[in-house]
């Protein structure tokens, strides 16, 4: 996430916002912030939601995840948001939105639903 350029804006049990500013490392050749992108601070806020329900011994690693990419990433910045939909004991569902931000303006740009799995540490 360093290298993206991306920071945690909001972490709450179970739920996680990420923001990833947009410049032209992260954009495609029309100017859009790049679906890898998206899809990797996606993929992060919902495994970050899911870790913060998990107890302090264990990791999480993401098993699944599919993105539905809606509309175009245009705006100042990507807000990721993963939210736990299912925590259980062995593995956690959540659901995962992206929205291109600019001023006041939200646009949701990309949906999903990710399964991830505890593991204890090594």
């Amino acid at each position: 996430m360093a290298h993206l350029g991306a920071r945690l804006a909001h972490v709450a049990p179970g739920r996680v916002h990420i923001v990833l500013p947009s410049r032209p490392e992260v954009t495609q050749q029309n100017g859009y912030v790049h679906a890898g992108a998206t899809s990797a601070v996606a993929d992060s806020a919902g495994g970050y939601a899911a870790y913060t329900l998990f107890p302090e011994d264990t990791e999480v690693l993401t098993v699944e995840y599919k993105i539905n990419l809606l509309a175009p990433a245009v705006g100042d910045h990507i807000e990721a948001i993963g939210t736990v939909l299912k925590a259980g004991r062995t593995l956690t569902v959540c659901t995962l939105e992206a929205y291109a931000v600019r001023g006041e303006q939200r646009t949701l740009v990309a949906n999903g639903q990710q399964t991830l799995i505890r593991i204890a540490k090594s």
